[in-house]
């Protein structure tokens, strides 16, 4: 049901030109120009098994050949109990590596997180996210090392508890996901950032997004996490959650940025840096969407 892996050179090989002027704008020829190598990071919530999922399947596979990120962090990856996995049906048609969370099925199905790359992973391990009553909960983070040209990537591919009343709850997982990175993150004055793509259901201005990235105080002395749509994204909200998706017709509260790409800080200077941020998956392919949430496709310099 999947094409094979068509042949080309990858995105993040070429060299990305950074302008003198912010990154949302788009200035003259004459404008100086910066060349850096960068390395491409996506976060996508794949929408489980919900509507035409084979269609989606082939969409969602469509997509990221065709935008050659290096690192992918999914969300809602679905598994069939004595069945297929979509992780490795996509992993298998990109020739991709990937590492996804344990198959704890229910009613014959699993749910989860992934981490795919081009490059080859070193070792994944997955954390059990809690509640606000430290209770434990479906939710997960998992980190994956990746063997990048540019040094190992931890990875994190995360998803925080959905519902709109429940942002304490949120709170305490975002607090337990900045122990496990100062935990496990190598050194950040040499190596290259953390980086965390997930679908964390909650809006920039929300108590635990502005403690993740240092609107209030971080849970953790020293590491803040910097929201790549904010500091690379162009003039739009950066909608995830949006009324223009199809799928979200009958969406109580659309119109929501609940998904990103977040790299810690501090870092070496240059190192991590987003220069670029869009939205992936807002077009049909194979006539279809390819989930009820559009992902986010980042651009980070390697030096």
């Amino acid at each position: 049901l999947i094409p094979s892996r068509a042949t080309r050179s990858p995105k993040s090989f070429v060299t990305a030109v950074v302008l003198s002027t912010p990154p949302r704008y788009r200035p003259n020829r004459s404008t100086p120009t910066i060349e850096f190598v960068v390395v491409r990071i996506a976060t996508w919530n794949v929408g489980h098994r919900f509507g035409e999922h084979e269609r989606r399947l082939v969409a969602l596979v469509e997509t990221l050949r065709e935008e050659q990120p290096d690192i992918v962090c999914l969300q809602e990856v679905w598994a069939m109990e004595g069945g297929a996995d979509q992780v490795d049906l996509i992993s298998q048609a990109l020739g991709w590596h990937s590492a996804r969370t344990p198959t704890i099925f229910w009613r014959g199905q699993s749910f989860g997180n992934a981490v795919l790359s081009r490059w080859p992973l070193l070792g994944s391990e997955t954390i059990e996210l809690v509640d606000a009553r430290g209770e434990r909960t479906p939710r997960t983070a998992m980190f994956a090392s990746v063997d990048s040209p540019h040094g190992v990537i931890t990875s994190v591919s995360t998803h925080f508890e959905h519902r709109f009343d429940r942002s304490a709850t949120r709170v305490a997982q975002a607090e337990q996901l900045c122990a496990h990175i100062v935990e496990r993150r190598p050194d950040p004055e040499t190596a290259f950032p953390v980086v965390v793509g997930g679908d964390l259901n909650a809006m920039p201005d929300s108590d635990e997004i502005r403690m993740l990235t240092g609107r209030r105080t971080p849970p953790q002395r020293g590491l803040v996490l910097t929201d790549a749509w904010e500091t690379a994204g162009d003039d739009s909200p950066g909608y995830t959650w949006s009324r223009r998706n199809p799928h979200l017709a009958d969406a109580t509260w659309p119109n929501r940025r609940l998904d990103y790409v977040l790299v810690s800080w501090p870092r070496p200077k240059g190192v991590g840096v987003p220069i670029s941020a869009s939205l992936l998956g807002t077009t049909p392919r194979n006539g279809v969407v390819p989930s009820d949430h559009f992902g986010v496709l980042v651009e980070l310099r390697t030096s």
